[in-house]
């Protein structure tokens, strides 16, 4: 790689940490967004990506390590911050790249920049910390606030996770969410089989392996399946494993008529669609026109016939379906993601507590709104993407408690894969990412009765 390259890439890297930062902007668009109008040469996507969310991952451990030798300069304009987090992340983080190295780069990108002050106050503020050493986390008493700082979890949510699962938990899951997670895919089994879908990406140069835990997922450890034949001819759907097991949750059998009242981008819909082998009915909704769209291309790709797809708030469901007509219904309710910082870092940094609460009644309306819905004897599946008991357990303890017609469905655990049993709970399911190194992940499962 050039030094010219490198040159243009930290530079990038350092642009997108700064809009991301200043417009609080998803890290994971505006990196697809700059590796297409900057042109980024696929050798040099890998580093960009590193640097991007490895920087941003790791902000407060940075800010705590920068902290004692920008005292003195209080009016450092943004983007001098973004270029020091960025080079102190290779230097604490990037074992292939020398100090020097990422001392001189960040000097030639102050130059361009900037002004020879600027180029003089990062080059001497980097080599005082080259040779002075980082201050060391130990000194931090507060063993919640240390952890916060060691893994760039804002306090509250350090101190909340710590009140819900204890401090080894939220420790193994904090460290686990400084580490990039692994893409996995469904196989599509309405058109071919984990075996031959597995030699085909294998033919393309993709190194796959079966899940351990999900009979039809796989695992991909270089490449990047989006890009793939395989993808294109509708054999893989890409999902975290633990998403996966919405639809086993769901025990759909074929010819049944199920709501899927939050669906887009279209994952769950088409798992579901097909466990029912392509029969029955999908009805798949969401609040947003261009995602239903998401929804049908997915669909038609994956050529299942069985998805009905449509624009509509899953609150108003009721205007538009009548009463006890769906076999099984699917609430993957909005929520707040915090099962999925691996994927989306800048997320840590915007969350704030208050949020959980108001979505919190947001789930609550959902569930009352689509439960009248389901059939008798029917299951109603709630699931969400995070790892917070207010929005998971409370929340359906509450419904229950209001909806004396519905009952925990015990039988969960028997429609689980065997990997994932020891996880479930009587009739909900919590994962953390740190039980299969997936996304985090809360079902539960319940019934109406007969």
């Amino acid at each position: 790689m050039s030094i010219g390259k490198k040159k243009n890439v930290r530079e990038t890297a350092m642009d997108l940490l700064e809009t991301i930062e200043k417009n609080q902007s998803y890290s994971n668009l505006l990196l697809n967004t700059y590796i297409n109008k900057y042109q980024i040469s696929p050798k040099d996507i890998g580093l960009l990506t590193e640097l991007t969310y490895g920087t941003l991952q790791r902000k407060m451990s940075l800010d705590f390590f920068l902290k004692p030798f920008l005292r003195g300069n209080k009016k450092i304009e943004s983007w001098v911050i973004q270029l020091l987090r960025l080079t102190l992340y290779q230097m604490v983080y990037l074992d292939k790249v020398p100090d020097r190295a990422a001392i001189f780069e960040a000097v030639e990108i102050a130059k361009s920049r900037g002004h020879k002050g600027i180029s003089g106050l990062i080059n001497g503020i980097l080599r005082n910390v080259q040779r002075q050493g980082l201050p060391s986390l130990d000194a931090i008493e507060d063993p919640i606030e240390r952890l916060a700082i060691e893994t760039s979890h804002p306090y509250w949510l350090v101190n909340r996770w710590k009140d819900q699962l204890g401090y080894e938990k939220t420790k193994q899951m904090c460290e686990l969410n400084l580490t990039a997670p692994l893409q996995t895919a469904r196989v599509n089994l309405t058109k071919t089989t984990l075996v031959d879908c597995i030699k085909l990406l294998e033919a393309e140069g993709f190194q796959v392996e079966q899940s351990p835990v999900i009979p039809e997922a796989i695992k991909c450890y270089r490449g990047n399946l989006a890009h793939s034949q395989v993808f294109k001819d509708g054999l893989i759907t890409i999902q975290d494993e633990s998403s996966m097991l919405a639809a086993y949750a769901l025990g759909v059998t074929e010819n049944e008529r199920i709501l899927d009242a939050c669906a887009a981008p279209g994952g769950k819909s088409t798992h579901i669609a097909e466990k029912l082998s392509n029969s029955g009915q999908v009805v798949s909704l969401d609040l947003h026109e261009h995602k239903v769209k998401l929804i049908q291309e997915n669909a038609n790709r994956l050529q299942l016939t069985n998805i009905t797809a449509a624009a509509l708030d899953s609150r108003k469901v009721q205007e538009h379906f009548e009463k006890e007509s769906f076999d099984r219904i699917l609430l993957d309710a909005p929520c707040s993601g915090l099962g999925v910082m691996r994927r989306k870092p800048d997320m840590k940094y915007t969350k704030k507590e208050e949020d959980i609460s108001q979505l919190a009644t947001v789930q609550s309306n959902l569930l009352k709104a689509v439960f009248p819905l389901l059939k008798k004897g029917g299951n109603l599946v709630y699931s969400t993407c995070t790892v917070d008991k207010e929005e998971n357990q409370r929340v359906v303890e509450s419904f229950l408690n209001e909806n004396k017609e519905f009952e925990g469905d015990l039988s969960l655990k028997e429609r689980m894969p065997e990997g994932i049993r020891p996880f479930v709970n009587g009739y909900q399911l919590q994962i953390l990412p740190q039980d299969i190194g997936s996304d985090g992940f809360y079902i539960a499962c319940l019934r109406k009765k007969v």
